[in-house]
């Protein structure tokens, strides 16, 4: 699942006829066909992209899209994108993500290996929690099904299964999260408690008392759709201008198991500005 809805007005006039998404960042290569090229490398090919902004552009790509990365696609038009944020947009791709979903932003360059250590992550952690319920022989049919999501497309496959892990805990949702870059006011930051579960995702705190910064890209357990989309609804209710990792924090709130899967030293950018866009372009061709 790629959320591709937001206007990137900060990216103007490069943007005025074009989501953020389809800003090219190697030649002719966008930031979508990054996206669409790491999931499709994963075996994620059953593709839904979240437009909004400029949605006609997205569309008329569709058949090329398609053709150039071998997946199918599936559009939902967010009709308040201009208005309201993207706790909203992912809230409308609930159907969707009822089965399990790899959720990646639309305007984040990063290499496939993300992908890569989120499925590792629901994998190894499928295996330590069906070890403890079966033994070894469930250890390795976890194993298996949590690499049948890798390869079949989404985290579905390993069922109803929680996906990580951690201090006895298990969660229905897995973030990848950059632990070695140096934060600052800007990034969405996350904290984890003693068990090494996520406690609040935000903006805005001292990034000293942060753990890392969430990349935009999340592993869905189909066990998590119900409440996320739940926590989403509640969330942009109360304000449509909130993010969709507000929806995170709220259902943190109610109990739900967030882990974090550190990506490593890894070259990454969200692009919200043109000096993103130049580091973007940097990156991308290397990924």
């Amino acid at each position: 699942m790629v959320l591709a809805a937001g206007a990137g007005r900060r990216l103007r006039p490069d943007t005025d006829a074009l989501p953020k998404a389809l800003l090219p960042v190697d030649g002719q290569i966008t930031i979508l066909d990054i996206a669409l090229r790491n999931l499709a490398a994963v075996g994620l090919r059953d593709i839904v992209i979240v437009v909004g902004y400029a949605a006609d552009a997205i569309r008329d790509r569709v058949a090329d899209l398609e053709r150039d990365h071998e997946v199918g696609l599936t559009l939902v038009d967010n009709d308040r994108a201009q208005e309201w944020n993207n706790a909203y947009s992912l809230w409308l791709a609930r159907e969707h993500f009822a089965t399990g979903a790899l959720l990646v932003n639309g305007d984040t360059v990063h290499p496939v290996s993300v992908e890569k250590t989120l499925l590792s992550a629901a994998g190894a952690a499928g295996a330590a929690g069906a070890a403890g319920a079966a033994g070894a022989a469930g250890a390795a049919g976890a194993a298996g099904a949590a690499g049948a999501a890798g390869a079949a497309g989404a985290a579905g496959a390993a069922g109803a299964a929680k996906l990580g892990q951690a201090g006895g805990r298990q969660a229905d949702l897995i973030l990848a999260v950059d632990d070695i870059k140096r934060l600052a006011e800007e990034e969405m930051k996350v904290v984890i408690g003693a068990d090494g579960m996520i406690t609040r995702i935000t903006k805005l705190m001292d990034p000293a008392l942060a753990y890392g910064e969430y990349i935009g890209a999340t592993l869905i357990g189909a066990a998590a759709a119900a409440p996320l989309a739940a926590a989403l609804e509640a969330t942009w209710r109360h304000d449509p201008s909130l993010y969709y990792e507000d929806g995170f924090q709220e259902l943190a709130e109610r109990g739900g198991a967030i882990a974090v899967a550190p990506i490593g030293d890894v070259e990454w950018v969200e692009v919200d500005n043109h000096d993103d866009l130049r580091r973007a372009r940097e990156i991308a061709a290397r990924c």
